[in-house]
């Protein structure tokens, strides 16, 4: 029991996508103009994930390791078409909120990262676990910085005027200098309490870093 909780809780603290794995920033950057923003982005991601997660995770004995990264590729994109129809029927202003960043969940390297290095290795429980930590973590960073620039950089909070009336809203917050300052910042933070807790901070350690690395054409240029 302990294990399987750690499986959902690595996610969303020791192993936070976002801020410890440094993985979807550009989404992560893109998207977290508005806090319902961070919500929606994160929402669909976790769905995709927690979908292809269960399926990768009950076809990896019958998946041939040689096209193995083609065929996650496939199931995910499939999930991801399902989100999307739905996201475009019943929430419009989302839909266009994320714009073309809604379909590359295809390619997210936090979806891939997970069907690789989890999901194919594990069985369906642990791999719903596993999905749904990442996701809450994923979900819980992109709301916390569409929150921090909505606010400063709009004076709202989804949608409803907090501080615009007595300070003048910093509106860079709300273009990409602020979103990497933000960015930045809670990274920052979340290097001091991992520092404090014992752990490794987040450091540049090239393609070894990346969990599509064994995979990549380009891992021999790159070591």
């Amino acid at each position: 029991m302990k294990k399987h909780f750690s499986y959902l809780t690595n996610g969303i603290i020791k192993e936070n996508p976002v801020l410890r794995l440094v993985l979807g920033t550009c989404p992560t950057l893109a998207v977290t103009t508005a806090a319902v923003n961070g919500i929606g982005m994160g929402v669909a991601a976790t769905l995709v994930l927690l979908g292809s997660n269960i399926a990768i995770s009950a076809l990896r004995k019958f998946i041939p390791d040689k096209v193995r990264i083609p065929a996650y590729i496939t199931i995910i994109a499939g999930f991801v078409t399902i989100v999307q129809m739905l996201v475009k029927a019943f929430l419009p202003t989302i839909d266009a909120s994320l714009g073309i960043f809604l379909p590359l969940i295809v390619v997210n390297c936090i979806i891939l990262g997970r069907a690789e290095m989890f999901a194919s290795k594990n069985s369906i429980l642990p791999s719903v676990l596993d999905a749904i930590g990442m996701g809450i973590g994923f979900t819980a960073t992109l709301t916390l910085m569409g929150s921090i620039r909505e606010l400063i950089g709009a004076g709202t909070l989804f949608g409803f005027p907090i501080t615009q009336q007595f300070i003048s809203p910093m509106v860079i917050m709300l273009l990409p200098p602020g979103g990497f300052f933000v960015f930045g910042i809670l990274v920052a933070l979340s290097n001091k309490l991992a520092t404090k807790a014992g752990k490794e901070p987040v450091k540049n350690l090239g393609c070894s870093s990346c969990p599509m690395a064994s995979s990549c054409a380009n891992k021999k240029e790159a070591e």
